[in-house]
């Protein structure tokens, strides 16, 4: 279902940097952000290749608290659905979210209680892909002054024209990190991510396109079947 650059992502130790943190009654809470779970899956998976669909929405109590605000709680179930990158094959994931909404007026409670519960019930969702959706928080034995794991950065494709340089600025090579000297493999669909202290290639049929792989500065290691080269290597013109 998943490559093995997926495979590898989700196997990474949760970045302890990630972690959110609230307390309820005498319990302190561990978390991940809504914004981030999303994110993350947009990094794993890739845009357009998940999706979310809502079972159910259901209000499940009402109630006012002593300040005469309306208390109101909502249930929800979510599936998430993951494609591969051909979207020939997929994986769906259900699981249940509640919120709560506390407002003045009713309709602010119900949209505060339906939004929380649709957005608790996607994180649990994706729960079940592992380490990077959060799944270690729900084991007590790990995160515990963990220290922190670098996760990969997955640079964003530039745009026409920060890729188009005047000739002063193709006088003076940058860096090869810097994102804009790989246009060219963006153009085949290919991305490049920081892992340690390389970067590496990650896309579909690299065989065929090695030699403008190759061209970028890039080695090929065999036993891990992978593209790469040290971060603080120039490039040469």
């Amino acid at each position: 279902m998943f490559n093995d650059k997926q495979n590898q992502v989700l196997a990474y130790e949760l970045d302890s940097s990630r972690i959110k943190s609230r307390s309820k009654g005498n319990i302190n809470l561990s978390y991940l952000e809504a914004f981030d779970v999303l994110e993350t899956a947009n990094r794993i998976f890739g845009y357009g290749n998940w999706s979310y669909s809502i079972t159910s929405l259901e209000e499940v109590s009402q109630e006012t608290n002593p300040n005469q605000n309306i208390v109101l709680c909502y249930k929800a179930v979510i599936v998430v659905t993951v494609h591969d990158m051909q979207h020939a094959k997929q994986v769906q994931r259900e699981d249940v979210g509640f919120g709560t909404g506390i407002a003045k007026t009713l309709a602010d409670a119900h949209e505060g209680a339906a939004k929380e519960a649709v957005t608790d019930a996607i994180k649990r969702s994706f729960r079940s892909f592992g380490n990077q959706f959060g799944n270690s928080l729900y084991d007590k034995s790990r995160n515990q002054n963990q220290p922190q794991i670098q996760q990969p950065q997955q640079y964003s494709q530039p745009s026409q024209q920060q890729i188009q340089q005047t000739p002063s600025q193709q006088q003076h090579p940058q860096q090869s990190h810097n994102p804009y000297d790989y246009s060219s493999l963006y153009n085949l669909g290919l991305t490049i991510l920081e892992q340690g202290q390389n970067l590496i290639v990650m896309g579909d049929d690299m065989y065929n396109k090695r030699d403008s792989i190759k061209a970028c500065g890039f080695r090929f290691d065999t036993p891990s079947k992978t593209w790469w080269k040290p971060i603080d290597q120039q490039q040469v013109a």
